[in-house]
């Protein structure tokens, strides 16, 4: 049996990743959200409260996952995280599984993966497209975002590997620092080179 192509789409934080991501699926590709899919899980009823809960006691309410309380309970502590991710990697992998078994009959699917290469997801994707745009862009789009700061900028940027090495590692680089119409162009572009 025939798997569609699959291409592991990633950038750092404010790069417009959701933005191309939209483009891909507005063309007809479907796309697997890592990070809608753990919000789902982790949200009211979500399968992963009751673990998330035993694992970190106070983090979850009626509503799922207390981003804020989880936040401050592995926030600076590689431990902790690594206790959360340990719940949270093999819900989300057996969701990308299921997805590419019903979209098996599509020529290509994208893999929506901020931490493609810090997780080593890249290495079960057959490209890799990077989504960038220049620093000053970035850090403009991230600081404007609500409850944002530059402490808390600095960490997540910190945690993620740098765009330049990103670049050097994609197949294909989506420039989104230019226009809407301009990135909506590369995108198609590219996906009639599939």
């Amino acid at each position: 049996m025939t798997r569609p192509k699959i291409i592991g789409l990633t950038g750092s934080i404010g790069m417009g990743k959701s933005t191309v991501a939209a483009m891909f699926a507005e063309a007809g590709i479907p796309v697997f959200d890592a990070d809608a899919e753990v919000r789902a899980m982790q949200g009211p009823g979500g399968e992963l409260v009751p673990a998330i809960e035993a694992a970190f006691p106070g983090s979850t309410g009626p509503e799922g996952v207390d981003r804020e309380r989880l936040g401050a309970q592995v926030f600076a502590d590689k431990a902790a995280l690594a206790r959360l991710e340990a719940i949270v990697h093999p819900a989300v992998a057996a969701k990308r599984a299921a997805f590419l078994e019903q979209h098996h009959d599509k020529r290509a699917v994208v893999f929506d993966i901020p931490l493609l290469f810090e997780k080593g997801g890249h290495e079960a994707v057959d490209m890799i497209v990077v989504v960038s745009a220049p620093e000053a862009v970035q850090r403009a789009r991230v600081l404007a975002r609500p409850g944002m700061t530059p402490e808390k900028f600095a960490h997540i940027f910190g945690l993620q590997l740098h765009d330049t090495h990103k670049r050097d590692r994609a197949h294909h680089v989506i420039d989104t620092g230019t226009s809407l119409e301009e990135t909506r162009a590369q995108v198609a572009a590219l996906i009639a080179a599939l």
